[in-house]
């Protein structure tokens, strides 16, 4: 009786150090997972050898739908139908703070490595494919400039006031 006593208890013992490493292994993958992307410096320094012209963004617009849409969104927003699926989330690329922090070698680095739940694209796109993809998703973060306003410096708040009523 002692015996089973004692066996039970070494089983509960064995049971709680393997939850107990399961649960230290979570943690150490959710910091690790969580990691910004190591670029190495090399790859920062790199300069995008393409210019935007219309025919590499329509190379890179089919691209982008058929590569990256699904995860990214269409328009760059991380909202695509399959984002919901992973953790991290797809990045934001309409996110201009975040855009202009990062360089076009940087951009590049990740496209071609990928890094999970990205996969990588070295072996999938050609150089020049990966290259117009930056160019492609530099242009999500551009802010259209706003429209013009017609300035009216004889009226407070330089605002042209709405008429009122109909003309006769």
């Amino acid at each position: 009786m002692a015996e089973t006593t004692n066996n039970k208890q070494i089983m509960r013992a064995g049971v709680f150090v393997v939850l107990l490493g399961l649960i230290g292994l979570a943690i150490g993958l959710a910091f690790v997972h969580n990691k910004t992307w190591a670029v190495p410096p090399e790859a920062k320094a790199m300069k995008n050898p393409l210019t935007p012209s219309d025919a590499n963004s329509t190379v890179a617009k089919q691209l982008y739908s058929d590569q990256c849409a699904n995860c990214h969104g269409d328009s760059g927003k991380g909202d695509g139908s399959d984002a919901m699926m992973y953790d991290p989330p797809p990045s934001n690329l309409t996110d201009t703070a975040k855009m202009n922090r990062v360089t076009d070698g940087e951009i590049y680095y990740q496209i071609s490595e990928g890094r999970k739940p990205m996969p990588s694209f070295k072996k999938k796109l050609t150089e020049q494919q990966r290259w117009q993809l930056v160019l492609l998703v530099r242009s999500f973060a551009e802010q259209p400039a706003p429209p013009p306003q017609e300035r009216h410096p004889d009226v407070p708040g330089g605002k042209q006031p709405e008429p009122q009523g109909k003309p006769k």
